[in-house]
């Protein structure tokens, strides 16, 4: 597992920048909190978003809204990108341009800079009524006056499952602080990615309602088998610079959250036998595979955080919601 570990820091290959989820940060002596953008801006910012990924998407080409994401929705937009466009270099003959309508802006305010708001919006990747009705939320980032916005995180959810945000006297959403010094919610939302990965290695702190993204997940490594194969995993918190957590208070004292984590999947095989490699993993392929694959995976997380206190002793009640999971493969080492 030593070796794994030393294999998986050789592996981290995302570049980030530093952007905090809600400190205060001067740049150019801005210390008036301020509103993070106008609606006007936050609708041009998603036009734009909207535009480079399309082109993106159409051409397989990552350069064509690299200055559009940021990340995790970055790590895995780039890498996937180039892995179709090493597999289909002629790009994306079943391109469908993604639309977002229905735009509503939560902007919270803040101090300097980096600036960020989110966007909850509609998508044509669904259906329109029933239970594949979905939301896809979109955080924007921006890191300074002249800077672009990026988006950072991606997740999609139910009507039902976006609650209603907490506003100011003027309107505005307002942030979950950086840290919880008043100890108000469940669990610390800047500690999410730690304590996500630490109760995937260990069951522990169990905050986590039961679901296919947690409970659920624990047992399927388990019970992963595979004659003549052996599995590995580790799972690492990734909470700084661009993967920093971002949250918004909710109207009942709760939080919504996105946040990062970084997780490793190695599979080592018995003498004469070799891992299967798909052509997904060989376009991010280093190395030759021989007896051992290992696959690096991005992942970002959705979570309704309760405010301490709150439900019931009910499994679910006044524990951490993961409410959507997005991961994608970044990388893959073979040896």
């Amino acid at each position: 597992m030593r070796r794994l570990g030393r294999l998986a820091a050789g592996l981290a290959t995302a570049t980030v920048l530093v952007v905090t989820a809600s400190g205060c940060v001067t740049v150019h002596g801005e210390l008036e909190v301020v509103p993070g953008a106008t609606e006007a801006e936050a609708a041009k910012a998603l036009e734009d978003f909207t535009v480079a990924y399309n082109k993106a998407d159409k051409a397989y080409d990552p350069a064509l809204d690299a200055d559009r994401v940021t990340g995790s929705l970055g790590a895995i937009n780039q890498a996937g990108l180039v892995a179709r466009q090493k597999i289909s270099p002629g790009g994306n003959a079943r391109h469908v341009p993604l639309e977002l309508t229905d735009a509503s802006y939560a902007i919270p305010k803040k101090a300097g800079w980096p600036r960020w708001f989110l966007a909850d919006t509609d998508s044509n990747r669904d259906q329109d009524s029933g239970k594949q009705d979905t939301r896809w939320l979109l955080t924007f980032v921006r890191t300074g006056p002249d800077a672009p916005w990026k988006v950072s995180y991606l997740a999609v959810a139910s009507s039902a499952e976006v609650p209603k945000f907490s506003k100011d006297a003027d309107g505005w959403a307002r942030p979950v602080p950086s840290e919880d010094t008043d100890a108000t919610l469940a669990t610390p939302p800047a500690d999410l990615s730690t304590t996500y990965t630490d109760y995937l290695r260990d069951g522990a702190p169990d905050v986590f309602a039961p679901g296919t993204m947690t409970s659920g997940w624990r047992e399927a490594r388990k019970n992963t088998r595979r004659a003549g194969f052996s599995y590995q995993y580790v799972d690492q918190a990734l909470d700084s610079g661009t993967f920093a957590p971002l949250g918004l208070t909710t109207e009942d004292g709760g939080a919504l959250v996105f946040f990062s984590s970084r997780h490793f999947e190695r599979q080592t095989a018995a003498k004469g036998l070799r891992p299967t490699v798909t052509k997904d993993v060989r376009a991010l392929l280093t190395g030759e595979v021989k007896s051992t694959l290992t696959k690096e995976r991005v992942s970002s997380q959705l979570v309704y955080v309760p405010r301490k206190g709150a439900g019931s002793a009910e499994a679910t009640e006044g524990r951490v919601r993961v409410l959507n999971r997005l991961p994608g493969l970044v990388a893959a080492q073979g040896s």
